[in-house]
């Protein structure tokens, strides 16, 4: 195994690239036109792998005062692999990566695994390897809500009333380019809830949808003229997320929301393999928000696990 530091390697961007649309469980979410929108945050330590002479895994990663982390930057960010890969090559992996990142000075990894809903073929080699190789724990574990296109479960009473009252108030839903609307609506329900700002400014959102426009959609809904709540959509090859959702205080009120995935879940995406929330848990995975977690689970969407692991060098 070759083990190589991409920030070396910028003339393979073309390469990182292509093997991520080819791998079992990549996502755009790795393609460097995606990473790098906030390069200047973090320190690129992202490494190369290859195997007799052609590219056989990656690992999207930064680096942190000698502790690498897969990736900072990103919800999830373990191995991606090849389809060829196999559980005794990807322990190869591990043991040229730990080797090759002992002598680059680092002394601890903190790797942030590719949640299976998102392979389209099965990829746990990588967590295998995290106990046969590295002795890795367990140290994170978030909690999101996903639906199951062919067990699709039925809305519970609650989240079918607030489809009637939206019904009622006459809403309707279309998609949008207005991301500063929906940016705003967002900002400001984060902010008068929770004190906290969007993770991506307007700015950065613009950016990622003209990168990436068949994969980065955005969906509002609408009383009258005015947007009343809204979603931006992720869409990889097997699962849809919902990068973020949310409505006006109006919107909450008159089942806005409720409306919009009704529409999403059983008309607009209704065959698409898997649909995803986001998490539910805040303060590093101790605390579940149960309001949070109780209108996805509403939907129909059950847990899902996002791990995060970690092992010393």
């Amino acid at each position: 195994m070759d083990v190589r530091n991409s920030e070396i390697f910028r003339c393979k961007t073309d390469e990182w690239n292509q093997f991520v649309a080819q791998s079992k469980n990549g996502t755009f979410l790795f393609d460097r036109r995606f990473m790098d929108y906030h390069a200047d945050r973090f320190h690129d330590h992202s490494l190369m792998v290859y195997r007799d002479c052609r590219l056989y895994a990656l690992l999207p990663a930064n680096e942190k005062n000698g502790v690498l982390v897969t990736h900072g930057g990103l919800t999830y960010g373990g191995l991606i692999m090849s389809r060829q890969c196999s559980v005794k090559g990807v322990l190869n992996v591990f043991t040229a990566m730990n080797s090759y990142l002992q002598q680059q000075g680092i002394h601890r990894v903190i790797y942030k695994a590719i949640p299976w809903i998102y392979h389209q073929l099965p990829a746990e080699e990588d967590l295998f390897a995290l106990t046969s190789v590295c002795s890795a724990r367990l140290i994170i574990r978030d909690v999101s809500s996903a639906i199951v296109a062919n067990h699709r479960l039925k809305f519970t009473e609650s989240r079918r009333s607030g489809l009637r009252k939206a019904q009622r108030a006459g809403l309707t839903i279309a998609e949008s380019d207005d991301v500063e609307a929906f940016w705003h609506i967002l900002n400001d329900n984060l902010t008068t809830k929770y004190d906290v700002r969007p993770v991506h400014r307007a700015d950065e959102l613009r950016l990622l949808r003209s990168r990436f426009p068949d994969r980065i959609r955005l969906w509002m809904v609408y009383r009258g003229q005015t947007p009343v709540g809204g979603t931006l959509l992720f869409l990889t090859p097997q699962v849809l997320h919902t990068q973020y959702i949310s409505a006006t205080p109006e919107g909450k009120t008159i089942g806005a929301i409720d409306l919009l995935f009704d529409h999403l879940v059983n008309t607009e995406y209704a065959d698409y393999p898997y649909i995803d929330f986001g998490k539910s848990t805040v303060s590093d995975s101790a605390e579940l928000n149960e309001q949070l977690v109780f209108q996805k689970e509403g939907f129909g969407a059950r847990a899902v696990c996002y791990d995060t692991y970690e092992w010393t060098l």
